[in-house]
């Protein structure tokens, strides 16, 4: 598995995704992820095809998480054309923009909290995990991640 979730993460993160707790993430479940977020142009049947099935359990959460993880880890954006770099690069930018809120560039632990917890996704009232998450990614250990870094943990890539 990639360094970057472990499973007992990924479990909190199925846990969160599953709204109806029916112990399933279904397509519909991710769709409204993805728009809660800012991803609108994933349509239910592009994520139906990437999914594979309708729902997921936690076991085929993992694995599809690990697929896509090696999958950006060892292919990278291999046969992508320059256009679809550039969009990819732009969605990026405006994702950077949501968690970047007092816009200097960098996101703090306090800013990767604050916007999960809007999401949703983030009840503890520590930041500790987000600094752990940061971390990660910090290749110059300044605490926070620039663009560059936060692009590596969005593309699951190690820095």
């Amino acid at each position: 598995m990639c360094p970057v979730l472990k499973t007992h993460d990924l479990g909190k993160i199925f846990e969160e995704l599953d709204q109806d707790s029916n112990g399933f993430i279904s397509v519909e479940e991710l769709c409204s992820f993805f728009k809660k977020v800012g991803i609108v142009n994933a349509t239910h049947n592009e994520l139906k095809s990437i999914v594979g099935r309708p729902n997921l359990d936690l076991g085929d959460f993992i694995m599809f998480y690990e697929s896509i993880s090696m999958s950006n880890h060892t292919h990278g954006d291999k046969g992508k054309s320059s256009h679809e770099d550039h969009e990819d690069e732009k969605e990026l930018v405006e994702a950077f923009k949501v968690f970047d809120m007092n816009n200097d560039g960098f996101i703090s632990s306090d800013e990767l909290q604050s916007v999960l917890s809007r999401l949703g996704m983030w009840e503890e009232t520590g930041g500790g995990d987000c600094r752990r998450m940061i971390r990660v990614f910090d290749s110059n250990a300044d605490g926070m991640l620039d663009f560059e870094e936060f692009k590596n943990m969005m593309l699951l890539t190690i820095p």
